[in-house]
């Protein structure tokens, strides 16, 4: 199923899209697209719902679709996980993933505008693939038990301040949790309809110019080993969200001139099945 949530800003109410490509609505069947909603009796609820064909439509125009997941735990990221990246870079891959975190409150929606922080020069882009756990994780010992811990996938642009993550010191997060820096959605795309995740092209413009077109299939540890991994150092709880990398072609590791963002650019991301997005730069 695609899982959305649409309406004003902090008003928002859930809704899917059904076989047929319309957006009907679900309040009266689920309080809210949540991490609790992705297994288990309430997930069946919906899918029943939205397959009776009987759930009222909703006129997507001029509606805003606001992210996809409400109240997101954790958001934990995956630095240098594509080969291609690590090497515009000038980084080594790493041997085990590189993790850091992101706030829940730098969600937005995915058609949302995106601050330029005060003070920035280094506003990158990076279109990723986002994993939304679907139940409780600790200590996995197997792939296939990571995988079932999945709930959903989603487009996400883990927007990143350079300068602030590489050259003010201390950790990354500095430069990773500004105002609005994890747009996320349009859909939350349960784990059944994405049969392989590690077979998925990622895109992302610049104003029209592409600057990322990847794959998946590049990533030095897949969504499984993710999910396993991180359960070996912190639980993982429905509704948390993993940011799983980028490919190369971001703006940092551009030759000079590097092209980093500025107030009325515009980026558009795409992931196959998991939909579009766009987003406008505009000053904080």
């Amino acid at each position: 199923m695609k899982l959305l949530r649409v309406g004003p800003s902090g008003a928002e109410r859930p809704a899917a899209l059904d076989a047929a490509g319309q957006l009907v609505e679900l309040t009266g069947v689920v309080d809210d697209i949540t991490g609790a909603v992705l297994s288990g009796a309430e997930l069946d609820r919906v899918r029943t719902a939205v397959d009776g064909g009987a759930l009222p439509t909703i006129d997507p125009d001029g509606l805003r679709v606001g992210a996809p997941l409400a109240r997101p735990g954790k958001i934990i990221c995956i630095g240098l996980n594509y080969r291609d990246h690590a090497a515009e870079t000038g980084a080594m891959l790493p041997t085990e993933p590189v993790m850091f975190m992101k706030a829940p409150d730098t969600v937005v929606g995915p058609y949302d505008d995106v601050l330029v922080p005060r003070g920035s020069t280094k506003t990158d882009w990076e279109v990723e693939l986002a994993v939304v756990i679907g139940r409780t994780a600790r200590y996995l010992e197997s792939e296939d038990d990571a995988m079932a811990c999945v709930g959903g996938y989603a487009v996400v642009n883990d927007v990143s301040e350079r300068e602030f993550q590489l050259e003010r010191q201390g950790q990354w997060d500095k430069g990773k949790n500004c105002e609005t820096f994890n747009p996320l959605g349009p859909w939350l795309v349960t784990a059944d309809e994405v049969p392989d995740p590690q077979n998925l092209g990622l895109r992302l413009w610049v104003n029209g110019e592409k600057k990322q077109d990847g794959t998946t299939k590049d990533m030095a540890f897949g969504v499984a080993e993710l999910v396993r991994y991180l359960s070996r150092f912190l639980v993982l709880y429905p509704g948390d969200v993993i940011n799983t990398g980028t490919p190369a072609g971001v703006a940092l590791g551009q030759s000079e001139p590097k092209p980093y963002l500025r107030a009325g650019d515009v980026v558009e991301l795409e992931i196959d099945g998991l939909g579009h997005a766009r987003q406008r730069l505009v000053a904080a």
